[in-house]
């Protein structure tokens, strides 16, 4: 009797110190928070966060880390579909209609669940995509989620999300209790930005916010630690994507995209990282590639449909993964603004195409300008008080961009054209093209049209419009040749059949401005008959910008005859580019009694604007 106790409590023992057949994971998420703002990675000027240098201590740091989209909703939509948001239709923040996943794809952390693990999400989610494909995904997701809910010695994947660094915390100042960790007067500005009190004060403000979520931080490594969980525990630490002084967040820019990635190896299951404890990774991580890295770390088959690759776990060498050396960026809608912007960065150097280039960057969004610094920054550019470099973001933008990291880190040095540069430019822009061709990339076709026509679903709409979508970047890429050798396919995308090709070919002759006068009578004419809105629309916007002709009556005839809200947003953003970009004055009571007006979405906002108000509406009692 005596020996069948002992032997029970010996299993007891045993299964209570049993080694997991599989890791934890646990991802630490701050808003809006580029590397630079950490001492891990600019040890001068960053923010000091020992909890996360903790990490690293013990860990990986990944010097060349990036989110795929500069703004929550997008790169939180790469991140769970494990897919590129060009492709899904999800690059849109926030999607005024969501899109479905790509068909037979799930968002991932179904397969850990699948598998055996207890998935937890606290709280954020934002996601492009419909309520129904979350079905099955998290055993919890709210505030009060927490892996502590498992079954004994079930894995678990659970992800904190912390609001502290969120560029809404720049909106007014520090908490009185809280003291700056730094001077304002000692802090190294970026040489975009303006050298004013304000500026110095909110960028200690935002290294002090880092400081702060560092600590909140601190709790959850401490607890994971007091239920003895660390030596089987992955812990990720990142920014969900860049900011978030102005120019940072919701810019397909450096500052915008490159993030911290940190991951703390716990001693158990050091056998599935490819480098030391404490090591500098050199190559190139994305956000698309963490849902097939959680899944390989959790032994768990990645399924056909994710665009993102591995990199920790079984198989992934130290020699394989310092040898990604690319990374893939976009912004495209930042909620009413529209722009299309892609980016890449390849070894040192990155490269932007603008694809509208004359959607100057500071085009008016009501919640980027509830920042104080990003209003002052306006004011200075309206009144002629800033450089070359720091009033750029209030002008019109070259197509295509080239910097070079090692030199110029916050991009400001244009290299496109410097001729000891043609070969990185053609390579850079070659490497681009192949990839939105390859994907292929929806945004070529406005979000109206996508959502018209796609019932949703953008990977097949994609799929079924491939060889259009390529014919529309070729058009585009007319605007990266002299207009001479441009002007005859300008011509043929003018008179397309294809409203689409006709629509790229207007937004061309803009990109080239006045040197595309010689198209003026035949752009008017299209802005007067066209069938198709869209199309209209992009003629009265060259039309507007160039001086040609009167763009008023046609943007208010097209207006009055729109009766979608989402179609309406996307023709206001030109009606916006024309007031404050080229001093065309609208009256909105020509529209006065058009069915949108009293429609809710994104309209409202820019009609706010437009009749003198901020853009921000009031909240409902």
């Amino acid at each position: 009797m005596t020996r069948q106790i002992s032997s029970f409590f010996f299993l007891i023992v045993c299964a209570a110190f049993a080694v997991q057949d599989r890791p934890n994971i646990v991802w630490l998420t701050t808003e809006d928070n580029s590397a630079c703002w950490y001492r891990l990675y600019n040890p001068e000027h960053g923010a000091p966060m020992p909890n996360v240098e903790r990490l690293a201590k013990d860990g990986l740091v990944f010097n060349n880390a990036y989110s795929c989209g500069p703004v929550c909703s997008v790169a939180r939509s790469t991140i769970i579909s494990g897919c590129y948001s060009p492709r899904t239709g999800a690059q849109y923040h926030r999607n005024q209609v969501p899109v479905a996943m790509p068909s037979g794809l799930r968002m991932f952390p179904y397969y850990l669940r699948q598998a055996g693990y207890y998935t937890t999400n606290n709280k954020k989610e934002d996601y492009n995509y419909r309520t129904e494909d979350k079905e099955g995904v998290w055993d919890e997701s709210s505030g009060k989620a927490t892996y502590r809910n498992r079954q004994s010695n079930q894995p678990f994947f659970h992800v904190q999300n912390y609001m502290r660094t969120h560029e809404s915390r720049l909106f007014g100042n520090l908490p009185k209790e809280t003291e700056y960790v730094t001077d304002p007067a000692g802090v190294k500005l970026f040489p975009y930005h303006p050298d004013t009190l304000l500026f110095r004060k909110k960028y200690a403000q935002y290294l002090t916010l880092n400081a702060v979520v560092d600590a909140e931080m601190g709790t959850l490594i401490r607890q994971l630690e007091e239920d003895g969980l660390l030596d089987d525990t992955f812990i990720f630490h990142y920014g969900d994507h860049g900011g978030v002084l102005p120019g940072g967040k919701a810019y397909a820019h450096n500052d915008g995209l490159q993030v911290a990635m940190v991951v703390y190896v716990p001693k158990n299951w050091q056998h599935l990282v490819p480098a030391e404890r404490g090591s500098r990774i050199d190559g190139f991580v994305e956000f698309v590639d963490l849902s097939a890295t959680v899944l390989n770390l959790a032994g768990v088959d990645i399924p056909e449909g994710i665009d993102g690759k591995p990199f920790l776990g079984k198989g992934i060498t130290f020699d394989d993964l310092n040898k990604r050396d690319t990374a893939f960026g976009y912004a495209e809608r930042f909620d009413e603004k529209y722009d299309m912007v892609r980016f890449l960065r390849k070894g040192k150097y990155t490269y932007w195409r603008s694809y509208q280039p004359f959607n100057f960057d500071g085009l008016h969004a009501f919640y980027r300008y509830k920042q104080p610094a990003f209003r002052e920054w306006r004011d200075l550019a309206n009144a002629g008080k800033l450089n070359a470099v720091q009033s750029a973001f209030y002008k019109a933008r070259p197509p295509e961009e080239l910097f070079d990291l090692e030199k110029d880190p916050h991009e400001v040095n244009n290299l496109a054209n410097d001729p000891s540069y043609a070969d990185v430019l053609i390579e850079m822009r070659r490497a681009l093209q192949q990839k939105e061709k390859a994907l292929p990339d929806v945004g070529f076709f406005p979000e109206p049209v996508v959502l018209s026509e796609s019932d949703g679903n953008a990977v097949e709409f994609g799929r079924k419009n491939k060889e259009r979508i390529e014919a529309l970047i070729d058009i585009a890429d007319l605007q990266l040749r002299p207009f001479p050798e441009a002007m005859p396919a300008l011509e043929k995308a003018l008179n397309s059949a294809v409203p689409a090709e006709r629509y790229w070919g207007l937004i061309t002759c803009s990109a080239f401005g006045k040197q595309a006068l010689s198209l003026s009578k035949e752009i008017e004419a299209i802005s007067a008959s066209d069938p198709d809105r869209f199309v209209r629309t992009r003629a009265a916007e060259f039309l507007g910008l160039t001086g040609a002709a009167d763009p008023v009556p046609v943007l208010m005839d097209v207006l009055r005859h729109s009766t979608d809200p989402i179609e309406v947003n996307l023709i206001l953003n030109t009606v916006v580019l024309l007031r404050d970009g080229a001093g065309i004055q609208f009256d909105l009571s020509n529209v006065g009694n058009a069915a949108w007006m009293k429609m809710g979405g994104l309209v409202p906002h820019r009609v706010n604007y437009l009749e003198g108000g901020t853009g921000e509406l009031p909240k409902k009692k």
